[in-house]
């Protein structure tokens, strides 16, 4: 990324859909402007934003949505892509897997209004589409990196997006990990990396 343009992520204070980002340019040494609107401020500013949402990556007078699209664009100029096209598709196959499970655990968790449903969808989320879903993240990550990385044999913006995303498994299923021993590796490795090592260990605790 060029030393000269001024990054700033449009998001609100919490992790969301916008932590993923944030660990990217943080593992990268990438200096960024990590705005964190109010609702009142977020109220303000909807009109402008290209969607009527965040987050947004704005710089260099773009405003680019899409919290996948931000990442990747991210991870791309801060080489956190894989090395090569292969390695950069094996990285989005891993990352949309891991989607699937986030989007399974948004429907669950905040999505469902009605009381009843809610609870029978988290259970059916804990018992069932948690396991299934992480035994093919494992296959994949198994197959595409090196038993410690999940593609290649470095870290990449799919191990940083999901390090993030099992943080919000292992609140609901602090043992979620303890029969995905790659998985388990992953997320240590991840959490050790210097630089995301200095940013957890500041990171303020936020609702979501």
């Amino acid at each position: 990324m060029s030393s000269s343009t001024i990054y700033s992520l449009h998001y609100f204070d919490g992790r969301g859909r916008a932590e993923a980002t944030r660990l990217i340019f943080t593992q990268a040494g990438q200096k960024f402007e990590d705005l964190r609107h109010t609702r009142d401020e977020w109220a303000k500013l909807k009109g402008q934003m290209p969607l009527g949402q965040i987050p947004v990556l704005e710089f260099d007078g773009e405003k680019l949505p899409q919290s996948l699209a931000i990442a990747r664009y991210a991870a791309r100029k801060t080489k956190l892509a894989g090395k090569d096209d292969l390695e950069s598709a094996k990285c989005d196959v891993v990352v949309d897997t891991m989607q699937e499970i986030n989007e399974a655990y948004y429907h669950a968790w905040f999505h469902i209004k009605d009381a009843q449903q809610k609870e029978t969808e988290q259970t059916k989320f804990k018992s069932d589409t948690l396991p299934q879903k992480l035994t093919g993240l494992e296959t994949l990550m198994n197959k595409f990196g090196n038993g410690t990385w999940a593609v290649g044999d470095n870290v990449t913006w799919a191990d940083l997006l999901v390090f993030d995303s099992i943080q919000n498994v292992l609140k609901i299923d602090d043992q979620a990990l303890e029969k995905h021993a790659t998985l388990k590796k992953n997320h240590e490795a991840v959490k050790k990396l210097p630089n995301i090592a200095a940013y957890l260990a500041n990171r303020k605790e936020t609702a979501f």
